[in-house]
């Protein structure tokens, strides 16, 4: 499998994340950034990337990259 391959691969594979656990996998943003990002989320449209599930909260890895993508290239 080449790179290109892996690549689709990879971003069609969907991880949700608990905001817990986020740090465990990156770096960037902390716990309490993503709290600030949910809270105004529909103002941001960081609403897009949250999925509840009970009480928990999680982040779709590959909508926030995509929402993080989008916020630069509004600027």
């Amino acid at each position: 499998m080449n790179t290109s391959q892996q690549t689709k691969t990879s971003h069609n594979t969907r991880r949700l994340i608990p905001v817990t656990t986020w740090n465990q996998y990156h770096d960037w943003p902390s716990t309490s950034g993503l709290r600030h990002f949910i809270f105004n989320g529909h103002r941001n449209g960081f609403d897009r990337v949250v999925k509840r599930a009970g009480r928990r909260v999680l982040i779709d890895e590959n909508a926030f990259f995509d929402w993080v993508d989008g916020q630069n290239s509004d600027h």
